[in-house]
């Protein structure tokens, strides 16, 4: 066996909050083949494969019944870790080990979780105005704009679940009221983007949501790796 262990550059992906997500590893197949996969950065067994079959014993409990492998793809060197109901606590930097009697080979995964922004609440109270939305990661920006401009104070609490998300508030105090004006809230993550908007016309209240923007994370195979390319789905819409 080579006892030399090629490691290649970490590859970033991008997994969504409670979604399933595949942490990519390919290698040369050849026979008596081991996969350790492990989280580095707490240095727990996630997944490992061996004798050609799973293998638990060492398992970390918190990644019980939530791991996998490509089983019928193994033979085509793809030992792919696909990872189920992602949380917040699994972000980190994870190491995909492979060996046969051929060579060893390890590469290394940086898994990021994001939890977008998908719904913005925003009303007006007597002379306040709350714009607010919840379950989001990482920790979100919230600024206001009107048109026309005008000075008026605001004032922002982030408040982090049990899980790790955010929610967040923010409370503008109109301290002289004008007709005909509107409101923009705009909250934005790494990933994307939403605003919405309420129009005071004096006699009554008119809200809008704008569509958001989004990152999608996209793994493609070539022949040496498995890499995460990072693909704009969608972009603001100009005029708004």
């Amino acid at each position: 066996m080579n006892v030399s262990v090629p490691v290649v550059p970490d590859t970033n992906v991008s997994c969504v909050f409670m979604q399933s997500c595949v942490l990519p590893c390919s290698f040369q197949y050849d026979n008596d083949l081991v996969v350790h996969w492990i989280h580095t950065g707490e240095n727990v067994h996630v997944h490992s494969y061996y004798y050609d079959q799973d293998q638990f014993e060492n398992q970390d409990q918190r990644y019980r019944s939530r791991t996998s492998l490509f089983k019928e793809q193994i033979s085509r060197g793809n030992a792919s870790l696909q990872l189920t109901g992602v949380r917040v606590q699994d972000q980190g930097r994870y190491k995909c080990y492979t060996s046969n009697i051929r060579e060893r080979t390890e590469s290394f995964i940086r898994l990021q979780v994001d939890a977008p922004v998908h719904k913005i609440h925003i009303e007006q109270v007597g002379n306040r105005i709350t714009c607010s939305s919840q379950g989001i990661y990482p920790e979100p920006e919230l600024t206001w704009s009107m048109d026309p401009p005008s000075s008026s104070k605001n004032t922002t609490t982030v408040h982090q679940t049990e899980q790790q998300l955010y929610n967040i508030s923010s409370s503008l105090i109109l301290s002289d009221p004008v007709p005909d004006v509107i409101y923009s809230c705009r909250i934005s993550t790494r990933t994307n983007t939403r605003r919405t908007t309420l129009r005071n016309t004096g006699s009554c209240l008119l809200s809008s949501t704008q569509r958001p923007q989004t990152i999608r994370t996209v793994s493609k195979l070539d022949s040496s790796r498995t890499r995460a390319v990072d693909t704009l789905d969608s972009r603001l819409a100009s005029n708004q």
